[in-house]
């Protein structure tokens, strides 16, 4: 009935086109009702028809749904302004004409319009491609929406490894690929909960995030494209269909790889699919391989003819055989998930005579979002499962379930699915930060019990300051690593800022306080504003050790040999300690001609070389900071020079060096030199490099700087500590001068690190410490919660466990690796006694039940003893 028909109004200023409203009105089973806003109406031209004809003949290789779309695209056009032709409007006759010939659903290629208005035949192409591309702009959008979806259910049927994969491709880092990310998280969301995934690695699994997410990038740029060309008035000159052919190329061949992975994906389902004639019935249906690449042929020899509305009509045909190979791998995985139940529900019809492949009679648990996918299809599928079915054979079932015609809905039914994963998207933690838990937790606090163990060995005390402070207090104090901070709104008139490290808040607490000599430690945690990658976050755990009120080198040698300390009893053996002088480097930049007004922000720069290029560098010591090409030259010369740091200070000092001739370079060599002779009669020396690249791009360092960094492996270059002097930070506080030296070790990143390193990818770290677990077999939880008790008045570390399942104790014993366990059952309770256990150090022992935590504490301490 026309009252059900869908209403589509177009010429008004406020209803312009969609790909999609132009899609659902071409398709002849989506009845709209074509009518033209009453302000175009107006404009129309009402003069009686002049008895001329005007034919306009379509392309005969269009599809109905093409056809329809190019003559809704003429009247659009028409009524929101001219078409280009440069004489004429339509009549309200000829626009009568067109509204009949759409709202009938007429099948026509030629119109013959009652008017005079000519237009030009490259205009008609153009509109033609126009109809075309929106189709095939829709198409593609709408596989983006649902590629997901089937892709997870493929997954699911092929057991695949998604979790390692797809983690991948949510990595955070400069180059991190915002689709192929989407992508990944997607199908982690539809799969979440899933227990079918296992080791296997499939290609056209892997590639999933990367095809997917480069066919999501490419029909976003285009539906904008094709958005504007869809409304705006098209040129007489024409030129719009190669545009479009253009637009539209890099698309068709991610159209192939998309239809190529999967297609793969489906043939691997075959070969092991309860029905045999499945094979069959797949081979004979589904476009292959070879049906794609001659579709991608042919659009490329169209192309290179310059037959561009045939070009993207062989677009829309390849757009039709993808979304086919789509829905079969949506049946084929569909039917290898559920096979078993589809076999069981016919023979309960068919009186056991269906015949099938091998039975697969372990439970499956698929994924929450698979999960309401496989439900949709098998309540689309109920009706023809159920009903009598003339035919009882495999092939009958199968086509039946390949070819339902309720299966298109399943397309609109994933569209639903994945649009609304932001409703049931699981939490995640923001870009550049992570949970620690468990053994990555356990992990932390032993690497900080280790530092601040040697921070007091060196006799620091403990401070704690707060994670914000006066935004007056951190700012002029970075330089340009300023722009990394974050800014806290205005809270009750005070401007408050995310403390960027430990160290400028020791100083403003020195300051505050009035303090001179002071040593002091603190654990804390700062935040930067930075591009985040696996090794850099942008919240992490810092420990500093700072001395303040000593001005000699041997304060400065006590933090590096804190540093050291700090390093070999936290086992990172692989580390070099690159060491400079901001003093030596002024006087560096001096000699190479650089103002001293920029000697701060050339420092900035060359703080960049170990992430970057000279080359690159150099472009933004010219192009940005204003240094002429010799005095870059000058400065390249220098920051290359690293080294043993006795010999290459040995050549700093030969006589006639420009560096002794400099005051402020000539005062750090003295102190290095002496510097390096106690790192050498302590035999730390070797652990030190000499490096005149090394700048410290932070604007509070005065003298000494360094920086501890790995020398091999997949982390190599990677800082993981800093410091050096600063004897003026304290003093910025508008307080007396107090020299002041430090170290700042970055923990999260070492654990970071340690995890990527060879030597400690093996190592088994508890993520709880409990010694004991009380394992009550039964359901008696007063009796384990009445032992436990016991063994906690005791200081012993313990939890319980109560099940009638003896296998699951001793799962959770073996889980976190807990070594002692206190077995009572049924046996233990009549005989009033508990069985105490020691698998690794084979004790089984039973003991009176009153006071078994007495030889429970002998029994550990005889085993620590051996």
């Amino acid at each position: 009935m026309e009252g059900e028909r869908r209403v589509l109004v177009i010429g008004g200023t406020d209803s312009p086109l969609s790909s999609a409203s132009v899609f659902e009105f071409s398709i002849a089973s989506h009845p709209h009702l074509l009518m033209i806003d009453p302000s175009a109406h107006s404009k129309l031209s009402s003069s009686p028809p002049s008895g001329h004809k005007f034919q306009l003949s379509l392309p005969d290789f269009l599809t109905p749904e093409e056809a329809r779309a190019s003559i809704l695209v003429l009247l659009s056009k028409h009524l929101r302004g001219r078409s280009g032709s440069g004489s004429g409007c339509f009549s309200s006759s000829s626009a009568s004409q067109i509204t009949d010939i759409l709202n009938n659903n007429t099948q026509t290629l030629t119109l013959d319009l009652d008017d005079d208005i000519h237009i030009s035949k490259a205009c008609w192409t153009d509109i033609t491609s126009i109809g075309i591309s929106t189709l095939l702009d829709y198409t593609a959008s709408s596989l983006t929406k649902v590629a997901d979806a089937v892709a997870a259910l493929s997954c699911e049927a092929l057991k695949a490894d998604t979790c390692s994969v797809f983690n991948l491709f949510m990595d955070s880092g400069d180059l991190y690929d915002k689709d192929r990310a989407a992508v990944a998280s997607d199908l982690k969301v539809l799969l979440n909960g899933s227990k079918l995934h296992s080791d296997l690695q499939f290609d056209q699994v892997n590639k999933i995030p990367i095809i997917h997410g480069h066919l999501r990038s490419l029909c976003k740029s285009i539906n904008t494209s094709t958005r504007i060309e869809l409304n705006s008035i098209p040129l007489a000159t024409g030129g719009v269909s190669e545009y479009l052919v253009t637009l539209f190329s890099p698309l068709a061949f991610a159209l192939q790889d998309f239809g190529e992975s999967s297609f793969l994906r489906a043939e691997a389902l075959m070969k092991n699919n309860l029905f045999p004639c499945l094979v069959d019935i797949f081979n004979d249906n589904c476009p292959d391989l070879e049906k794609l690449r001659d579709s991608i042929m042919h659009f490329v020899a169209l192309k290179m003819d310059k037959r561009y509305t045939e070009s993207l009509h062989e677009i829309y045909v390849l757009s039709a055989f993808v979304s086919k190979i789509l829905c079969w791998e949506a049946a084929v995985s569909f039917i290898s998930l559920e096979g078993n139940e589809l076999i069981k529900a016919q023979k309960d019809i068919d009186g056991g005579n269906l015949k099938s492949g091998k039975k697969d009679k372990r439970k499956k648990i698929t994924g929450k979002g698979t999960s309401v996918l496989i439900h949709f299809i098998k309540d689309r599928l109920q009706y023809d499962i159920t009903s009598k079915i003339t035919s009882s054979d495999d092939s009958d079932l199968i086509k039946k379930v390949a070819y339902n015609p309720d299966f298109e809905h399943l397309l609109q039914k994933v569209k639903e699915i994945v649009d609304s994963n932001e409703k049931r998207r699981l939490p995640k933690v923001p870009k550049g930060t992570r949970d620690f838990a468990n053994e990555h937790m356990t992990a932390r606090e032993k690497t900080s019990t280790t530092i601040v163990n040697v921070f007091k060995r060196h006799g620091a005390m403990g401070l704690e300051t707060p994670s914000f402070e006066l935004r007056e207090t951190l700012t002029e104090k970075y330089g340009e690593d300023s722009k990394l901070m974050y800014h806290l709104d205005d809270q009750g008139g005070e401007l408050l800022t995310l403390r960027y490290d430990l160290t400028v808040p020791f100083a403003r607490y020195v300051a505050m306080n009035g303090l001179t000599k002071y040593k002091a430690y603190q654990i804390g945690r700062v935040d930067r504003r930075d591009n985040p990658s696996k090794v850099r976050l942008r919240e992490f755990y810092q420990g500093d050790f700072n001395i303040s009120g000593d001005e000699s080198i041997e304060a400065d040698f006590e933090v590096v040999k804190v540093l050291i300390e700090v390093l070999d009893e936290i086992d990172i053996d692989d580390y070099m300690i690159k060491m400079n002088h901001r003093k030596l480097l002024d006087g560096m930049l001096e000699i190479c001609g650089v103002p001293n007004h920029k000697l701060r922000t050339i420092c900035s720069s060359i703080d960049k070389l170990d992430k970057q290029s000279f080359e690159e560098i150099k472009k933004e010591m010219i192009e940005e900071k204003g240094l002429d090409a010799e005095t870059v030259e000058k400065i390249g010369s220098y920051v290359v020079l690293k080294g043993d740091p006795l010999k290459l200070l040995s050549q700093l000092k030969n006589k006639g060096s420009e560096f002794l001739k400099n005051d402020s370079a000539n005062e750090a060599l003295k102190d290095l030199e002496k510097l390096f002779s106690y790192l050498e009669k302590r035999k730390c020396i070797e652990k030190v490099v000499f490096d005149l690249s090394l700048a410290r791009g932070l604007d509070y360092y005065t003298g000494v700087i360094f920086e501890a960094v790995l020398k091999e492996g997949p982390t190599d270059g990677c800082s993981i500590a800093g410091g050096g002097r600063f004897d003026n930070l304290i003093g910025m506080f508008g307080t007396k001068h107090v020299a002041a030296v430090g170290v700042g070790i970055g923990i999260d990143r070492i654990l970071t690190i340690m995890e990527q390193l060879p030597k400690h990818e093996n190592q088994e770290i508890r993520g709880v410490e409990t010694e004991i677990l009380v394992s009550v077999l039964g359901d008696d939880k007063s009796l384990a919660i009445e032992l436990v008790d016991m063994c906690w008045a005791a200081k012993l570390k313990a939890d319980y466990i109560v099940s009638k399942r003896l296998t699951k104790h001793f799962d959770i014993a073996e889980k976190f690796r807990i070594p002692w366990m206190v077995i009572v059952g049924q046996h233990e309770i009549d005989k009033g006694i508990v069985t105490i256990t020691n698998k690794q150090a084979n004790v089984s022992k039973q003991v009176v039940m009153c006071n078994f935590v007495e030889e429970l504490i002998t029994l550990i301490s005889a085993t620590v003893l051996l």
